[in-house]
């Protein structure tokens, strides 16, 4: 599937952008431009069921092989750099062969969806649907109040079949087995993705990890100096 693209900056390198769960390009609004700033042409994608991107029929279409299908379809491979974000920091890791970018970053990435009591949940995230924006803020207190209004907006736009289509892959490994590229991970504080031994076994794989301290799962926006700090030596 084509894949919807909103584009920063007309510099001769290209950063990748590559949004979460329930999330859209919108997500990137400082991101993209601190990029363009700095000499890159930021393409960022709505993966399918999320933005202005298409929706297939039914659930299993939403699996992370095919939005990482989606992604070699869409953009261009020889990319500078390539960041993706949770979910999209899954799916980049998977495509990463084939998009061929210089570098990657993986921000608090979804390589492992727990199974446990605690583990992922789709009824969870599509109650977000019906959050107000009073909720919103109280659980992002940090985020300024245009990302609180992008968050209600792309959660409105998003399709919670994307949700429910992960539930299968709760308890499966997909770690990726080492670094394809030249690879950062930068976590939250503390990440519930990414545990401590877990970060201890991607840096033996050959990844850099990053915590940017105090921040929670969307890092680029719960600090987002934080997480254009981290970049340092990346970008």
């Amino acid at each position: 599937m084509r894949l919807h693209t909103t584009t920063w900056g007309s510099g001769d390198r290209i950063a990748l952008l590559v949004h979460g769960l329930m999330a859209d390009h919108r997500t990137w609004r400082r991101v993209g431009p601190a990029l363009a700033e700095r000499g890159y042409r930021a393409v960022a994608v709505d993966l399918r069921g999320h933005g202005a991107s298409g929706r297939p029929p039914g659930p299993e279409r939403y699996r992370p092989g095919d939005h990482a299908d989606d992604l070699v379809e869409t953009l261009p491979t020889g990319a500078e750099l390539a960041v993706g974000h949770s979910l999209g920091a899954l799916v980049l890791a998977q495509a990463v062969e084939r998009l061929k970018p210089a570098r990657a970053v993986y921000s608090d990435p979804a390589w492992h969806l727990g199974s446990g009591p605690a583990g992922y949940r789709a009824g969870l995230f599509v109650r977000s649907k019906s959050l107000t924006r009073e909720q919103v803020r109280a659980f992002n207190p940090h985020w300024p109040d245009e990302d609180v209004d992008v968050e209600m907006a792309s959660v409105r736009a998003w399709d919670e079949r994307t949700a429910y289509a992960l539930e299968e892959f709760r308890g499966a490994d997909m770690w990726p087995a080492g670094a394809v590229v030249p690879s950062l991970v930068t976590l939250a504080d503390p990440s519930t993705l990414v545990p401590p031994g877990a970060a201890g076994m991607l840096a033996e794989r050959g990844f850099v990890v990053r915590t940017v301290a105090g921040a929670g799962h969307t890092v680029h926006r719960d600090d987002f100096e934080g997480f254009m700090s981290a970049l340092d030596g990346w970008i």
